[in-house]
């Protein structure tokens, strides 16, 4: 069997999430993978056959998405182009990780495909959104890669083909512990927007993953991290508490583990918001905007008891035995 797996580039939790399932992929077949995007900063283990700009993501400075930048860098004949000469037709089995071009290659060739991931949740109206619900927000979710076939990763199963996250192996075999440090991991905020903060907290001790750094170093009570893997593994199993923003991955990792979260999604990105308004389900506490307070709400957040309900790990081959079922029943 051969197996083509689309990748959205737009942050580390779908490649994270692809190089966890390699292993087991190849057990149904041989795979290569496609490359949408160019946010992603992690090393990528994968064998990937094909590449796309694609449609990425661009942030403000301090905690929102810059949509400006994103509509700008956008090319509509490109990703035509794109489409066109993916050669789907050469596979048995489309998978596509929330990629409009694998998408739309799939409606240009009449190629059937499965969506399998976080996103693929949102087809389910039980699937947890804020309060307000945008319009806009609401149309992407459901039509920037839309397949025949959803099977969806939550939190919670809020639709019965809702499975759970992708944890890690590393992660899954972990023995974790508290070292007392505060891990931190949030891609749409420069140094300068909470360095400040972190410094009028001097008790306390943070890992801080940043894009941009080259090595680690300490400085004060900050130790800044490239975005690495292995690093980010141990700071996690380790760590008091994460300081996040609202994407899948990384919460669902440090629910797993029994992890402090706080959870600060990216303004005006509506996925997020639905992920911060299940996270609030859970027992999260979730920040919207960062201010003058930000190290009393931190300080709060840590003497504050978690209540996290206990969080499974997702069953690989059982999940992808049941993808490739609902594949193949067309």
């Amino acid at each position: 069997m051969k197996i083509f797996y689309a990748i959205q580039a737009t942050g580390n939790g779908h490649i994270s999430r692809a190089q966890q399932l390699y292993p087991y992929l190849k057990k149904f077949g041989e795979v290569d993978f496609f490359l949408s995007g160019n946010n992603a900063s992690l090393d990528i283990n994968l064998p990937i056959k094909f590449k796309s700009e694609g449609c990425s993501l661009h942030y403000s400075k301090c905690g929102g998405l810059n949509y400006w930048d994103i509509v700008k860098n956008v090319k509509p004949k490109q990703i035509y182009k794109d489409a066109e000469i993916l050669p789907l037709k050469n596979y048995d089995v489309v998978i596509n990780d929330f990629d409009s071009i694998t998408s739309l290659a799939c409606k240009m060739q009449k190629v059937h495909s499965v969506q399998f991931g976080h996103q693929a949740s949102f087809q389910s109206p039980l699937t947890p959104r804020p309060n307000k619900k945008n319009l806009m927000g609401e149309m992407i979710l459901k039509h920037y890669a839309p397949s025949p076939k959803n099977i969806g990763l939550h939190f919670d199963k809020y639709d019965d083909f809702i499975f759970p996250p992708v944890i890690k192996d590393e992660i899954v075999n972990a023995n974790p512990k508290n070292k007392e440090h505060i891990t931190v991991y949030l891609p749409s905020f420069q140094q300068d927007c909470l360095e400040k903060a972190f410094n009028r907290l001097p008790n306390l001790s943070f890992h801080w993953f940043l894009n941009g750094i080259q090595t680690k170093y300490t400085d004060k009570n900050i130790t800044y991290y490239p975005v690495n893997q292995a690093y980010f593994n141990k700071s996690l199993i380790n760590c008091e508490g994460i300081i996040t923003g609202g994407g899948f991955e990384t919460p669902s990792e440090a629910l797993f583990l029994g992890k402090k979260i706080l959870s600060i999604p990216i303004r005006k990105h509506y996925e997020q918001e639905c992920n911060a308004a299940a996270l609030k389900k859970l027992g999260v506490p979730v920040l919207y905007d960062v201010g003058n307070d930000f190290d009393l709400i931190i300080e709060n957040w840590l003497d504050s008891p978690i209540k996290y309900p206990v969080m499974k790990a997702n069953n690989i081959p059982e999940t992808l035995q049941f993808l490739f079922d609902t594949y193949n029943d067309k």
